[in-house]
């Protein structure tokens, strides 16, 4: 009910009561104190995506938590800003607060965030998210901030999909030799191309959203997708009918904030915001791994066949995507200090499963 001048006037001819209520009335209607930080968050996404869901739990979590003095806008789609490159300018321009890219996404502009995308170095869920929320990312943080004049910060890194899968439109592959002459495709960035041709099958670069009739045409005959996106864009319609659940990269989100806002921020509200990206990235972690269930199922409905190599395949594809490591080293600045940091921090990570594993089963 809005409370108008004429309300109130009829309102205080009456008794010292009816004073009272237009009292009660103007303390109810009273607008609320404006949040000291209103922050843009931004995802080219939709509302069904991984990243939709962290964002919904940063947003209560952040305005909650602040008792209101943080507040958080969601900007799915391209409403104001259209790709990773224009987006990550945005957030360090400072008209987005928010913003999360893959590392594919982001490696015109930070070479060395592809570590994230080198093959099978990751091996399984509890490996990845190990090693995301230690000091790998930390280091990634410093390096971020000191290529963008301590303007770009990265907060977490979650996932966004699930893992990448070889699926293709021809036959089941087995072993690295079943790739042989697939047209498969993949991203612009250099190393998934690397990782094609390094499994002999040839990288064909194709926008997203031209894949579905690529493939009806045959222009490609493969992509490097998590089981969700697969069935999200319906390719088993397209003749996508296998998928090796090789598992060759972990699907990282990297979420980014501007770094002034941060900064901006009394320590208390900067704590709430570091805990806000912790329940987001718990909540990107879980979210492939529930969608996953019904999307398998809705592939195998559909016809597709799921081949789950062994370990000794899954040896065979490693040893086949080692001119990939090589290639990150050479060519990517810093690439061998990034390739070791990574790869030191997913042998400790493993060493700690493997020891918790064997406390909880004795």
């Amino acid at each position: 009910m809005k409370t108008t001048v004429k309300t109130m006037h009829k309102a205080l001819k009456g008794s010292a009561l009816g004073l009272a209520a237009v009292m009660s009335t103007m303390a109810m209607t009273a607008p609320t104190m404006a949040a000291d930080f209103n922050l843009r968050a931004v995802a080219n996404s939709n509302e069904n995506d991984e990243d939709y869901d962290g964002l919904v739990v940063f947003k209560d979590f952040v305005e909650s938590h602040s008792n209101g003095k943080i507040k958080v806008d969601l900007f799915i789609g391209t409403q104001l800003c259209g790709n990773g490159t224009e987006c990550i300018q945005a957030v360090e321009d400072g008209s987005v607060d928010v913003y999360i890219s893959t590392s594919g996404g982001a490696a015109n502009m930070f070479p060395y965030i592809q570590v994230l995308d080198l093959p099978y170095v990751l091996p399984d869920d509890r490996t990845a998210e190990a090693v995301l929320q230690g000091d790998f990312v930390r280091e990634l943080r410093k390096e971020i901030l000191a290529d963008t004049d301590n303007k770009l910060r990265l907060m977490a890194i979650g996932n966004t999909g699930g893992w990448r899968n070889f699926a293709n439109t021809k036959r089941t592959v087995k072993q690295p030799s079943d790739m042989e002459g697939l047209k498969i495709r993949t991203v612009v960035a250099d190393l998934p191309q690397e990782l094609v041709k390094a499994l002999g099958a040839s990288p064909t670069p194709i926008p997203w959203p031209e894949l579905y009739t690529s493939f009806q045409t045959g222009v490609v005959e493969g992509s490097k997708n998590g089981i969700t996106d697969i069935m999200g864009m319906k390719f088993p319609e397209a003749g996508l009918k296998y998928v090796t659940l090789d598992g060759h990269a972990y699907m990282s989100a990297l979420w980014y904030m501007n770094n002034e806002v941060f900064m901006d921020m009394p320590v208390e509200q900067r704590k709430v915001i570091v805990d806000g990206f912790r329940a987001l990235q718990q909540a990107t972690f879980a979210s492939p791994k529930r969608k996953s269930i019904a999307a398998y199922e809705a592939f195998k409905k559909s016809g597709g066949k799921l081949y789950v190599p062994s370990p000794a395949d899954k040896a065979k594809f490693q040893a086949a995507a080692a001119p990939v490591y090589t290639w990150f080293q050479e060519n990517v600045d810093d690439g061998k200090k990034w390739f070791d940091l990574l790869q030191v921090e997913a042998d400790k990570a493993k060493a700690k499963i493997a020891a918790d594993d064997k406390a909880d089963l004795m």
